[in-house]
Order: structure tokens, then sequence, then C-alpha cells
């Protein structure tokens, strides 16, 4: 039984170090954002223009510089951008919460407080070779109360790069550098929320129909506030499997890793829609900004229908960090 364990894991391996046969991902670009398409089919978008807000809702709401859609192989969205309970919650992305920048208190992430915000700047570099594409942004975080000509308080390069794996499944690089040159650094106050990759799941997720699962055994009673390598996040879809999910994997030179994760424990929010991850490096320790320095967070995600299992996931996770 072992040996077949281990036989089966290398054959894992394996899979995730070749392209699909016969499989490519494209870029598309388009007056909204940049889709990555998996044989013709779109399976990401990265947003370049302002999304709107809602009738009604606070014109500081609104953003650019996230990934929605993301869709499973089989085409079903799996993320959600400004849902009621959290106007400022886009799909997967990473802006930092509370920061101290000249002993003033900066929030990046809650934009209805107009304290400061994280948008789009311009395309870096697009690349479509072995079978992958990439794509590498830069985005501004904007300390919105300094003076006008002090205001970019970050710099961030973000690259996206998608690859077809293995079982009808497609990985998802994320890496995010950040950088500042303001003289006196900046400080990433310790908070339960900030940085690193953070999913807002489909409005159809909820107590009764997903489950996730860390690296440690954990799930959503206990997860919060725990660190993990990896964390598998699925629920109830229209795929004929009936599920589809996101493997999330945080590789070992990051800061805090295993990282400590941020989740919306059972009961957060009532009813359907109420699913919320993030790995967040700054959860128990601030981080310590200095100017001129490039500061590397690297994610991966596995995407996929039906069923992913502890062991592949830890398999997976070998992978990206060997």
């Amino acid at each position: 039984m072992i040996f077949k364990r281990i036989l089966s894991l290398l054959y894992l391996f394996v899979c995730l170090s070749t392209v699909a046969f016969g499989q490519k991902v494209q870029l598309k670009e388009t007056s909204t954002g940049i889709d990555f398409l998996l044989e013709n089919q779109r399976v990401l978008t990265y947003q370049t223009a302002t999304a709107d807000v809602p009738p009604g809702v606070k014109a500081a709401f609104k953003k650019s510089g996230f990934i929605h859609p993301l869709t499973s192989p089989s085409g079903q969205v799996l993320t959600r951008i400004q849902p009621p309970d959290h106007y400022h919650h886009f799909g997967i992305w990473g802006p930092w919460t509370r920061a101290t920048i000249n002993g003033r208190e900066v929030d990046f992430w809650n934009l209805g407080d107009e304290k400061g915000r994280v948008d789009y700047s311009h395309v870096l570099s697009k690349k479509q070779a072995g079978g992958a594409a990439e794509l590498n942004v830069r985005q501004n975080h904007m300390d919105l109360k300094a003076q006008e000509n002090q205001q970019l308080a970050i710099e961030e390069d973000l690259r996206i790069k998608v690859k077809p794996a293995d079982k009808g499944r497609y990985m998802v690089d994320y890496t995010t550098t950040i950088s500042t040159k303001i003289p006196g650094g900046i400080l990433l106050d310790d908070y339960r929320y900030g940085g690193g990759i953070g999913f807002r799941a489909t409005e159809v997720w909820g107590d009764a129909n997903s489950t996730i699962l860390t690296s440690e055994g954990k799930d959503r009673k206990d997860a919060d506030g725990s660190n993990a390598k990896w964390v598998i996040v699925k629920g109830k879809t229209a795929d004929v499997s009936g599920q589809s999910g996101i493997l999330f994997l945080s590789h070992n030179t990051n800061k805090s890793h295993p990282e400590p994760l941020r989740v919306w424990p059972l009961g957060q929010y009532k009813g359907e829609g109420n699913v919320f991850i993030e790995f967040c490096p700054i959860r128990h320790e601030s981080w310590e900004i200095q100017p001129n320095e490039r500061n590397t967070l690297k994610y991966r995600m596995i995407v996929f229908d039906g069923d992913l299992t502890a062991e592949e996931a830890e398999a997976y996770w070998k992978a990206f960090v060997k």
C-alpha cells in the first residue's frame, strides 16, 4: 500500500513538470482586462479597468487590479467581487490593511475609509511560451492622506502565470514583489487581514455546501489564525462531478512560512456566499519594509473540478518548492 502511494505521488510529480499534451494558454486583451484562455476557454481575467460600483454604493469602492472571474476547468465561476457585506472584496487580490507611514495609519484594503487603495498601473510584460502564458503588471498602493506628490507608498510588481496541469486541472502562479521609496520605510502592522493573497469565493458557497482543509488538518472550525503550507477550498458547483475548488500553496521562502491564515469560521456570516480565506504573513507580527528593498511572496493555485486529496495537495506543494 505504501509503495503504491509513493508511486502515485511520483507520477503526480512528473505530471506537474510537463505541460498537458496539446494544451496551451493564450492571452487576450480586452477593454476591461487581460484574459487567460486555456484551449480557447477563458479561465482567468486580470482586471485593468476600474470596476464600477452597484447603484447607491459609495464611489470609493471602485477598483482595478484584481483577478475575477477565475473559473474551474469546466467553466464554473469560483470568485466574487463587491459582495453586499464587504464591497471592498475583489475576487483574488492582496492589499495590505493596517500600515504605518511617518507615524500615520494608512489602510490600503478598506476602500470606504478613503485612507488608501491599490489599483492597476500598467503592464510590465506579457509572454506566451511552452504552453503557458505570463503577465507582469505594476500595481500602485496609494496613501490618499499624504500630499499629492507623495501618495505613491508601495510599488507592487505582480506576476501571474497560468499553465495546464494534470487531470484536467490548471495552475496559477501568483508572485507579488513590493517595494517603497519612502525614506523612513513602511511598517505593515500585525493584523488579522492584509497582504499575501486573499480569496472571496462564489456566492453559491456557504457553511453547508463547502469545505476547507489545511496542511495541518484544520477545517473552518479551527483554521483561523493557524499556520499552513497549503489550504484546499472546495464546494458545490454545476460541474458534472458536483463540486470544484482551488488549492492554495504558500512557498517556503515566504515571510512567516508556514503562513498564518485568515479564515471566516462557520457562522461568520449567515446564508450563502460566506467563504473567505487568506494567507496573511503579518497576522502575528509586523513587517518593516525598508526603502528600495524588494520583498517577494510566492503563491500557487491548483484549480480543479471534482476532488483533490490531501496527499495530492502535499505533492503539489513539494513540487512548488523543490
